[in-house]
């Protein structure tokens, strides 16, 4: 009965030695290699010329962008690796938890292409060909239809002082017929004038616009400034 019991023992945990171990090639063709750090190159370059594209922040990072391509390359050779090898794959999971990132991003979309050149990596790694192509170009499809169409109209930040509550009225009636929408950001009052800070959506030229507001009496001065749709207080 003990003898019995032993075997069963023996059996089951070869069972699932085998099952856990069939999970992993232990080895990788060279053609598997080849096609799937191509496609991960490809669809990085696609994601490279897509943020070129779209971007529109203050400074464009070349270094940034082309690492996107170099990371969906390296996180698809992870995978694979990890794929491959069951030791591997427990270790390269402990030497990737010590790993801290402190690059500050500043810009969120910035943000959504790191973490779609990761994505990448791994679906391609993962040998999932079809889902990462696809994939890539539905996100590609609404990133540059929602991200070229906020641009279409440019925010500016008008930057006005008056003297007199009079003044600002008058600035307000003008904002009204001059742009398409505008929102106050920002309002400091002192005891001889006050200074605006507006967002604003032009309907014409900006120099005729600036004009307009300068001819108010009460506007001691007024600048517009274009920015890229972030403002901190």
């Amino acid at each position: 009965m003990q003898q019995s019991e032993t075997t069963n023992s023996v059996n089951w945990s070869d069972i699932f030695n085998s099952e856990v171990l069939s999970n992993f090639n232990t080895d990788i063709s060279l053609i598997e290699i080849g096609i799937t750090m191509s496609i991960s190159f490809l669809l990085g370059l696609f994601i490279y010329f897509l943020y070129k594209r779209v971007f529109s922040g203050v400074l464009y990072s070349k270094n940034f962008n082309i690492s996107l391509i170099a990371l969906s390359m390296i996180t698809s050779l992870i995978i694979m690796a990890i794929g491959s090898n069951l030791i591997l794959s427990l270790g390269m999971v402990g030497a990737l938890s010590i790993v801290r990132f402190r690059t500050p991003i500043k810009d969120p979309s910035d943000l959504i292409f790191l973490f779609w050149a990761l994505a990448v990596g791994i679906i391609t790694g993962a040998g999932f060909y079809k889902l990462s192509i696809i994939g890539s170009i539905i996100i590609g499809l609404v990133l540059f239809l929602t991200m070229k169409k906020s641009n279409l109209e440019t925010p500016y930040l008008f930057v006005v002082n008056v003297t007199d509550h009079q003044a600002e009225q008058k600035v307000y009636e003008q904002l009204k017929t001059e742009v398409k929408r505008f929102n106050i950001k920002h309002k400091s009052v002192t005891a001889n004038e006050t200074e605006m800070t507006i967002e604003v959506r032009l309907k014409r030229s900006e120099p005729s616009f600036v004009n307009s507001i300068s001819d108010i009496q009460g506007v001691e001065n007024a600048v517009l400034i274009s920015y890229n749709g972030d403002y901190v207080q």
